[in-house]
Order: structure tokens, then C-alpha cells, then sequence
């Protein structure tokens, strides 16, 4: 609503002059508002000699027009001229109702956030400061102050605005700080570089565990089925002396049918070249040195891997008295049924290899076989030994014994 006039301190009415010599509000009294008078007085709307009834007189312009009045544009002495006949502007402070303005249009600064634009905003290329870096951010440091940008929380940047704008560029400062902000720390660095070790070391033990576990198994068992296969042949043709024997070359064979075990028999107890490549060796150097199968009295005593490298003493520790053991040569079967087993023992403990071995419960001289492994599994600390007592030698020419043939 649009709010009254103040007074007008003259007396004198406000009115205009017109061509007649009528004039609007001329003999309005002192005091009267902008000389108003009542209606139907003089001067007043539709007073005669003034304007007809119905019309009106615009304040505010510089002329007047009514509905076909006589005092009117285009209806009197005032108005006989169509040509200088014209609609005056609206009046915002007079009328009620007007159409309203159109809204203001919005973009965005790049960098610096939303920009007004219309009747009070800022055009988009006033808020580009030309110049130079520094003329930019002086620019943008008033804009601010005007729009209260201030206290605005900061964009992330490349945040979208609903349109691609282009990205004000940084300052020095600000790009060495997001610089000093991404590049990690010492305390990052260091941690990064132990955990890289850890996952190194991991790797490698992983892969040893592979080797030890599966691949010397693989590689151990090949070269002493290899092995057996050229005994076995040999002996077939007659190559082979009974008794002649060389380190570290198979002589015989071993079969423990319970284990479901065959493997080769080597002279030496080498790690490298015998035990190593899967096959048991006979102890036959120096103090360690034990009798021969085919020898009337002695002990024959053999050391094999319980773990890895072809493992073929794993289970020894699950024979139960009874259980055949049979040794092969080129000639002869020599069957040994298991008496016992000594669980653990130290590896200094090389009694356990005597002609009489101590702590099998044999009291005689006779034929003896000792095996020897390492125990618990997978380490070496102590000693397994099972011994057996011969039951049986069979000549090969009349087969094989029954251990074997069942």
C-alpha cells in the first residue's frame, strides 16, 4: 500500500495551467493538501470550466487525458492535436497494482561463488578484474566484503556450479600449501616402508615353506624312483656285483608294506647325496659303521628323512610289533619283523646302533635292523629308532616272500 503524501506547506494550490487558462486546484485554500477541493467545486474532478464529468488529470506528468472529457486529450481545446496524444509512464508510488520486476539472474564466479545479476547485481564481466593476479584477488576480496562471502564455508575445489567455469588460478601461497597437504609425512613414509618389508619378508618365507614342504618332496621322490628303476634294471642284467658297493649309490631295496614305503637303499648317510635325494642310507663310515643284511650276526642300521625331502621315514612311528620290513638286494629278500621303538631319544645316542642294541630289549647277538629318524616333525632336536629282528632270508629265485606277495 502505498503511503500518503505530506502536506505541502504553501497555501497555493498545485495545479497545471492549460490552454483554456483552467487550471487544477487553483483556488484551493492555504493548508489544503497539493490544493485539493471537494467534488464538484471549483477546480475540482469534473468541475465545470475545468474538465467534464469522468475526467481525471495526472499529477505526476506534464499533461492530461480522460475518457472523451471536453478538457481532455483528444476531446477539448488541449487534446485537438492527436499527434501529441501519449500514455505517461506508470507511476509505482500512485498505483496499486504493477507488474512485477523480472527476477534477478544468478551465475556463478568462478572461485569466488554466486554473482547477482539485474537491477542490483554485478554483471559477470565486472567481477573479472583485469590486470593481474593481484588485481583478481583484490576483486574478489570486495566482492566478498559486499556479499558477506566472509563468513561463506569455503568451496571444495572443482565443485560443480551446474555449468563448466573455468577455475581462477591459485596463488603461489595457496598451491604450495595443497603442495605441503598432499605430500605425505615422515611418520606415512616410514610406516609405509616397514609394512613393504613385512610384505617382502612374508613373501620369502612363504615361498621357502613351498620349497621345503612340497617341492623338495617332488624333486626328492623323482630322483629316488630314478634311482630304483636303475637298480632294478642292473640287477636284471647282471651289472651289478652282490657286495660291491659305492657312497652314495643304491645297493638295495627298502619295503615296509604297512607304510606302503619302497625306496632305494644308498652306502652313506650324506645329506646331499643320499638322503637329500629321497633314498635311506646305510651307516657304514667310522664309529657309525653297522653289519651288512647278508651277515650272519651285526646290526644293520639305516638313517631316512621324516620330514621333507621325500619323507620316507614320516610314519615309521605307526609300525606295530609284527610288522614285516623287508630289505631287497640282488639275490635275496631279507624279511625283519618289528620287535619295538624307542620314541625319543638323543642324536649323540649312537648305542642305539651297537650289535646288541641298547634300549631294544635284545639280549643276544643276532640279526638285527635299526632305523633311525628325526623327531618331533619338522625339526631335528631328538631321535626316533625302531629296531626288527630278521624272520626271514628268501633267495630270489623262489620269489617273493609273503610280506610282499600280500
Amino acid at each position: 500500500m502505498t503511503a500518503l503524501r505530506p502536506e505541502r506547506e504553501s497555501g497555493a494550490g498545485y495545479g497545471q495551467s492549460f490552454t483554456d487558462g483552467s487550471s487544477y486546484g487553483a483556488g484551493g485554500e492555504q493548508g489544503t493538501p497539493y490544493g485539493q477541493q471537494p467534488y464538484g467545486g471549483p477546480g475540482a474532478y469534473g468541475a465545470p470550466g475545468t474538465f467534464e464529468d469522468g475526467g481525471w488529470y495526472d499529477t505526476t506528468q506534464q499533461g492530461a487525458y480522460s475518457y472523451g472529457g471536453a478538457g481532455a486529450v483528444g476531446g477539448g481545446a488541449a487534446g485537438a492535436d492527436d499527434s501529441t496524444a501519449y500514455l505517461p509512464p506508470v507511476d509505482e508510488e500512485t498505483v496499486a497494482l504493477r507488474i512485477p520486476d523480472p527476477p534477478e539472474r544468478t551465475e556463478y564466479d568462478a572461485g569466488t561463488g554466486p554473482a547477482t545479476h539485474g537491477s542490483r547485481g554485478e554483471s559477470s564481466a565486472a567481477s573479472a578484474a583485469p590486470g593481474g593476479r593481484a588485481a583478481r584477488r583484490k576483486a574478489a576480496k570486495k566482492r566478498q566484503g559486499r556479499r558477506g562471502g566472509a563468513n561463506r564455508p569455503a568451496e571444495a575445489p572443482g565443485a560443480s556450479h551446474g555449468h563448466d567455469a573455468p577455475q581462477a588460478p591459485l596463488s603461489r601461497v595457496e598451491a604450495r600449501r595443497r603442495a605441503r597437504e598432499r605430500k605425505p609425512s615422515a611418520a606415512v613414509v616410514a610406516s609405509r616402508g616397514i609394512g613393504e618389508v613385512f610384505i617382502t619378508c612374508g613373501v620369502l618365507m612363504l615361498l621357502f615353506v613351498t620349497y621345503q614342504l612340497w617341492w623338495t618332496n617332488v624333486r626328492a621322490q623323482a630322483q629316488a624312483g630314478q634311482e630304483a628303476s636303475d637298480l632294478q634294471s642292473d640287477w636284471a642284467n647282471g651289472k651289478r656285483s652282490p657286495g660291491a658297493f659305492e657312497p652314495g649309490k643304491g645297493f638295495a631295496l627298502l619295503h615296509i608294506p604297512r607304510l606302503d614305503v619302497v625306496v632305494p637303499i644308498a652306502e652313506g648317510i650324506d645329506s646331499k647325496k643320499v638322503l637329500d635325494r629321497g633314498m635311506v642310507g646305510h651307516y657304514a663310515e667310522g664309529a657309525l659303521k653297522t653289519a651288512m643284511p647278508d651277515e650272519k650276526e651285526g646290526n644293520f642300521g639305516v638313517a631316512g628323512h621324516r620330514n621333507t625331502h621325500g619323507e620316507p621315514f614320516r610314519y615309521i612311528n605307526r609300525l606295530e610289533q609284527g610288522d614285516p620290513i623287508v630289505v631287497e638286494t640282488q639275490d635275496t629278500y631279507f624279511v625283519y619283523k618289528m620287535e619295538s621303538i624307542l620314541p625319543v631319544t638323543s642324536p649323540s645316542n649312537i648305542s642305539v646302533l651297537e650289535p646288541i642294541p641298547k634300549g631294544s630289549g635284545f639280549k643276544e647277538p643276532g640279526r638285527y635292523i635299526t632305523l633311525t629318524t628325526c623327531t618331533p616333525e619338522f625339526t631335528s632336536k631328538y631321535r626316533m629308532i625302531v629296531w626288527g629282528k630278521m624272520d626271514e632270508e628268501r633267495p630270489r629265485s623262489k620269489g617273493k616272500p609273503d610280506a610282499l606277495v600280500s
